[in-house]
């Protein structure tokens, strides 16, 4: 999937990769529009060769992605990730680089006092929600599903559970159980790509998740598993009895709880009319 991002009236390309879930950014587009360059691949072929000298091969973050030309045509083209592309502007001596400088600065900063004092995160991380236009009602029950993740996820390390790939299988285990799809389904269905889905659930949504991740951790905590597949088991047992509830709602109410109504979508809609 490809897509044109627009900074200050100019075009940067990018693609979406999907298995990785990682918008890719095309490295001259960005610093033709940051250094007003007349012939950016230049600026970033010396660029490259600067930085070697200093000890940083710039091509080691870098990605040779097929993207469409202004002739129509696709050609490969160096592009980074988000990431990638924050460490690439640090190396840009132009004056429209500077904010992003100034800014990664004072995430840095926060970040290092966040370590130090963890309820500043917490702070920060309301002030965020709550700057986005979301209630504070849902704030605090977001708060308090990260909470439950957390328990979920120590268990799970005391399980001799694997970051990463692991947590994710267990994850899409919980959550197919109780809302019937995977997680990358869930994020299709609210038209989700980087955005977090638990960021992009409503309230009932929420709690359901809620009751799915704590159940599955006191299940643990009792059957003591052994093994990754045991764990997996009670994963599905866990997302299965707030399945359960989902349903039982949805049989009283009758209307579905999963929902392909989004918060992105909700808050772009009251921006709108307001």
């Amino acid at each position: 999937m490809s897509n044109i991002k627009l900074f200050e009236d100019k075009k940067v390309r990018s693609l979406w990769n999907e298995s990785e879930e990682e918008w890719y950014f095309s490295v001259v587009d960005v610093i033709e529009v940051l250094t007003e360059s007349s012939d950016p691949k230049d600026y970033w072929y010396r660029m490259k060769k600067r930085e070697k000298l200093s000890g940083f091969e710039l091509s080691t973050i870098c990605r040779q992605l097929k993207i469409e030309a202004s002739d129509g045509k696709k050609y490969a083209t160096d592009c980074a990730s988000t990431e990638g592309l924050l460490r690439i502007i640090q190396s840009i001596p132009s004056p429209k680089a500077e904010p992003f400088k100034l800014w990664l600065a004072k995430v840095g900063s926060e970040r290092l006092d966040e370590i130090a004092d963890p309820e500043k995160g917490i702070d920060r991380l309301m002030e965020t929600y709550l700057k986005k236009g979301y209630s504070k009602e849902w704030v605090n029950q977001r708060l308090k599903s990260i909470e439950v993740r957390k328990d979920l996820t120590d268990e799970w390390e005391n399980r001799g559970v694997k970051k990463g790939q692991e947590y994710a299988i267990l994850t899409d285990e919980i959550t197919k159980a109780w809302s019937g799809l995977s997680v990358k389904e869930y994020k299709n269905l609210k038209d989700l790509k980087k955005e977090n889905l638990r960021d992009n659930m409503s309230n009932l949504e929420l709690v359901l998740n809620m009751l799915a991740e704590a159940t599955t951790t006191e299940i643990s905590k009792e059957k003591k598993p052994k093994t990754f597949s045991q764990s997996k088991t009670i994963a599905n047992q866990g997302g299965t009895i707030a399945g359960n509830t989902r349903k039982e709602i949805e049989a009283k109410t009758g209307k579905k709880i999963v929902s392909p109504v989004s918060t992105k979508k909700l808050l772009n809609t009251k921006n709108q009319e307001e």
